[in-house]
């Protein structure tokens, strides 16, 4: 059996981006339980130099809608990186996820060798879709999602591998 481009990607991060959203749930019952001031642990890092947990959500959220543009054609939704509360990093997965979701498979099935290029200020990286989707987005999408994942556990809450991988 061969997996297609579109396998590999959206039902993978609509996966881990629902299981992102529950472990947000998890956080704001904690935040509750230990009378916490909202939007303390959106701020929390793990290193001076490392991005807050808020960026961390939104980088993964904009990888995600990212490669997906890329490889379809079909434009990704912009959103303003805004949000301060869980409430709104929710908010902005669900959208993410919603996004994923209309972009249908044969937009993304068959880009294997898509000429992808990315760009961070002067600098060009040429991609072919399957590098660029395998080799650069999904282990930075899991970078972000593992990083929020290790802020909220090191700041106490009760979450595990199991809320992590969820069902696939």
């Amino acid at each position: 059996m061969t997996i297609s481009m579109y396998q590999a990607s959206v039902p993978r991060f609509v996966n881990i981006l629902g299981n992102l959203s529950k472990i947000l749930d998890k956080t704001q019952a904690h935040i509750d339980a230990k009378k916490i001031a909202d939007g303390t642990l959106t701020g929390y890092r793990l290193f001076p130099d490392m991005l807050p947990l808020t960026s961390q959500v939104q980088i993964a959220c904009d990888t995600v809608k990212g490669v997906i543009a890329r490889l379809s054609g079909v434009d990704a939704p912009v959103f303003e990186d805004n949000e301060k509360t869980l409430a709104e990093l929710k908010e902005r997965i669900a959208k993410t996820i919603a996004y994923l979701q209309s972009v249908p498979a044969d937009k993304i099935d068959g880009t294997e060798d898509k000429p992808i290029v990315t760009r961070r200020g002067e600098k060009e990286t040429h991609y072919v879709g399957m590098q660029f989707l395998l080799g650069h987005a999904v282990p930075n999408f899991y970078f972000h999602v593992t990083t929020t994942y290790n802020i909220l556990r090191h700041n106490g809450v009760e979450i595990g591998k199991r809320d992590y991988l969820g069902q696939p």
